[in-house]
């Protein structure tokens, strides 16, 4: 298996399980409540470790009681912290709603702890690693640490997410091996199609694989080269049951591609390996 190095966050998740999403103004009683490790780069990587891969996270952590739950959940998924800086601060917490109807989740986010810096990234072995991933967050930092790896790796993909539109997260996009959209990213550019995003982007990242998902109706790609509509490949969403937790399936089905192009899946393989591991994930509660 691989070695992965996987960067950006690592939060603590209340997770409360209502019936349905309440309105404004209401008192609810939660059916369940959790605490958990949650964060997008830490939940892939969680992943990609119960696929066999040595995966590595850097992601900054507090030094508080928090973070040390966060430490005890990852390492005992088999996730490496050892590239992980401490800082002075509270660990960032999701207060997350799930209505047991539907799965959905809605998430109020609290950070009050400073962001990974290129000097964290570049006290790692980049070059050991056969993968490098990065979250799309903190973009001027973001982007300092993929050039500081383009320049110390030899022709080891990166791929980055892209989650949500942040204020100049395009310069991202031009160091990637591989962009990963979420649908919310799409929505937010003006675009009601996986398959419209990814060719209206395409002039601009020639030399990238781009991939999007779109939840219940599948998940697109289109290879280096591309550029039309029909040149996108589909594959179906998997359904392993009625949905109970969407909470991490983006970070899922983000590990599902990263696994499967590892080990030299074609695009359409990879697609339907990262369907199959988060339509099985919204199925049950949890991450893994």
């Amino acid at each position: 298996m691989s070695q992965i190095l996987l960067t950006g966050t690592a939060t603590l998740d209340i997770v409360n399980t209502v019936e349905r999403y309440p309105q404004e103004d209401d008192e609810v009683r939660a059916s369940a409540s959790r605490v958990a490790s949650g964060g997008n780069a830490a939940n892939t990587a969680a992943v990609l470790a119960s696929l066999g891969h040595q995966s590595h996270l850097c992601a900054v952590l507090a030094d508080d009681a928090s973070a040390a739950h966060i430490r005890a959940t990852l390492q005992h998924a088999e996730v490496d912290l050892r590239y992980c800086p401490q800082r002075s601060g509270a660990t960032p917490t999701s207060y997350i709603t799930l209505g047991a109807a539907n799965g959905s989740r809605t998430i109020i986010h609290h950070r009050d702890l400073p962001e990974l810096e290129t000097e964290d990234v570049s006290r790692i072995p980049l070059e050991q690693y056969d993968w490098l991933h990065f979250e799309g967050r903190n973009v001027f930092a973001t982007a300092n640490q993929i050039r500081l790896a383009r320049r110390r790796l030899r022709d080891q993909p990166i791929s980055v997410e892209i989650e949500k539109p942040r204020p100049g997260i395009q310069r991202l996009f031009a160091y990637a091996d591989v962009l990963l959209f979420s649908r919310s990213y799409a929505l937010a550019s003006g675009f009601s199609a996986a398959d419209a995003l990814l060719t209206a982007l395409r002039p601009q990242i020639p030399q990238a694989i781009l991939v999007c998902a779109w939840g219940e109706d599948g998940a697109w790609a289109l290879a280096p080269g591309d550029r039309r509509r029909f040149d996108c490949v589909h594959a179906p969403a998997y359904k392993a049951g009625p949905i109970v937790d969407t909470l991490g399936a983006g970070d899922t089905f983000n590990a599902g591609i990263i696994d499967a192009l590892c080990g030299g899946a074609m695009l359409e393989e990879a697609l339907a390996h990262a369907n199959r591991l988060a339509g099985s994930k919204v199925a049950r509660e949890g991450l893994l």
